[in-house]
């Protein structure tokens, strides 16, 4: 287990300089362009712990979506408002070992969405986020993290723009699909509130303060529910490999294809990483990197 207050600074950019060379290896996301024009050289972590220390270092300013990184924030806003009983009729817990835009693992569970970490899953999810339109529900769901972990977390509006100038055909079959199984109210809703929220965008400092929320008790997030995303993001948030890393790492993690990585070190706080190159499953090379070894694991690039 990573411990904290044990990080220096010099140790710290031994590793960042180890993440930054295996970075080269992966590829950055294509299919929106402003995600394909982020520079690969770009690095940023920000260390936060319960007693309040913090350790950044790299392009700490750089802003980015956090694209899936939110889904484990949907999951817990909406556990804060409706309750387990209710969510997990609506998504399942079990891990996928298909890609997390698969149709196909949608349609061997019969419409019901493996677990709340995939497209599939978040998709349900977004449709059952509380507000009128999509604009309103991504408003509300920001109002209540910002507030919540004292982040700054904002819509970028050219973004959005983008994906829905871009919108993945993937995702609007895995929607379709989803509606014709009846597990959508509304899929045109659904569709646009989750390509609002993936578009919600912070620095690292944003997405640590975010991470805090999930590892020390704060009296502002009912300890089950914690717990429960918790445990979501180590079977489910680094797709296919999130066994592998759940064994050789041992935190939660859940990851965004912009980059954005982000470890949660319960009841000690939270590391958030950023770095555009991706692995084969959508995972950046960096951040997975750097995290493994402030565990002492050993990394190997798939």
């Amino acid at each position: 287990m990573i411990e904290l207050a044990q990080i220096n600074s010099l140790e710290l950019f031994r590793w960042i300089e180890l993440a930054k060379n295996q970075a080269a290896m992966g590829k950055i996301w294509s299919h929106i362009p402003k995600l394909a024009a982020a520079d690969p050289e770009w690095f940023a972590v920000h260390i936060c712990s319960l007693s309040g220390e913090c350790y950044r270092q790299g392009d700490t300013n750089c802003i980015f979506p956090l694209m899936s990184i939110i889904k484990s924030f949907s999951l817990l806003y909406l556990l804060n408002h409706r309750g387990g009983d209710t969510v997990f009729q609506w998504v399942g817990v079990e891990p996928s070992q298909a890609p997390f835009n698969s149709l196909a693992q949608l349609v061997a569970d019969a419409g019901f969405p493996r677990n709340p970490m995939i497209n599939s899953g978040a998709i349900t999810l977004a449709d059952k986020l509380p507000g009128l339109d999509g604009r309103e529900r991504s408003f509300l769901f920001c109002q209540w993290l910002n507030q919540l972990a004292g982040c700054q977390l904002h819509l970028d509006e050219l973004l959005l723009a983008e994906v829905r100038a871009t919108r993945s055909p993937a995702n609007l079959a895995i929607t379709h699909y989803l509606d014709t199984h009846q597990r959508l109210e509304n899929w045109e809703l659904a569709l646009d509130t989750y390509e609002q929220i993936c578009c919600l965008s912070g620095n690292v400092e944003d997405l640590a303060l975010l991470g805090k929320l999930l590892a020390v008790e704060s009296g502002l997030i009912e300890t089950q529910h914690r717990q429960i995303v918790n445990t979501v993001m180590l079977t489910c948030g680094l797709y296919e490999a999130s066994a592998d890393f759940a064994v050789k790492v041992g935190l939660p993690m859940k990851s965004g294809v912009s980059g954005g990585l982000l470890a949660i070190i319960p009841q000690q706080g939270a590391i958030a990483c950023y770095s555009p190159p991706l692995d084969s499953f959508g995972n950046p090379i960096a951040g997975l990197t750097l995290v493994t070894a402030l565990s002492g694991g050993d990394f190997q690039i798939t």
